[in-house]
């Protein structure tokens, strides 16, 4: 599967597959034959350019829970990188770039599962205030108010699959 990989300010795509019994890495879309393989629980002999390089590889907590942390360390010395789901990374640029709303409609940016109400109707809320939890691609993704308003009606139920652009939760403008 493909992944994103930063280290220190590089951002490249990386998959590492196997085809006819040999392993290949796609480096930004450059295809490098490999070999690789585990001598130990986090320690790999890496063969790559008729080179041999012994790599030990260990997880390390990153801040961000859709990066995955790891350090590796070779015989030239340490590198942190993390990796990151492709679909994930699109998906918080999607939900990041998009108007959750449309007037005073919030509809669902993609097809999930609504798994929290966090508001009622005739209930006030203010602007940036989360109305609902919807899991999407293992993903849960707080929706929150645009705006000061009154919760006009809400659309949807907990545990209810959603379709893509389906209205979830109808918001009125507060008189100041």
């Amino acid at each position: 599967m493909k992944r994103t990989l930063v280290i220190a300010d590089q951002t490249v795509e990386l998959e590492i597959s196997r085809r006819r019994g040999k392993t290949v890495m796609t480096w930004d879309g450059e295809e490098i034959p490999i070999d690789i393989v585990r001598v130990e629980k986090s320690s790999y002999s890496v063969i790559m350019d008729g080179r041999s390089v012994g790599v030990n590889i260990d997880r390390i907590r990153n801040a961000d829970p859709d990066l995955h942390g790891f350090r590796s360390t070779t015989y030239d010395g340490a590198y942190e990188f993390t990796l990151q789901d492709p679909r994930k990374k699109l998906l918080a640029e999607a939900m990041a770039r998009s108007k959750r709303s449309e007037g005073n409609l919030i509809r669902a940016l993609m097809p999930g599962k609504v798994l929290k109400l966090l508001v009622h109707e005739g209930e006030t809320v203010e602007e940036g205030q989360p109305l609902l939890i919807l899991e999407a691609m293992k993903m849960q993704n707080e929706y929150t108010a645009p705006t000061t308003a009154r919760v006009a009606k809400v659309h949807v139920e907990e545990g209810v699959n959603m379709e893509i652009n389906a209205p979830m939760i109808s918001l009125q403008q507060v008189e100041a």
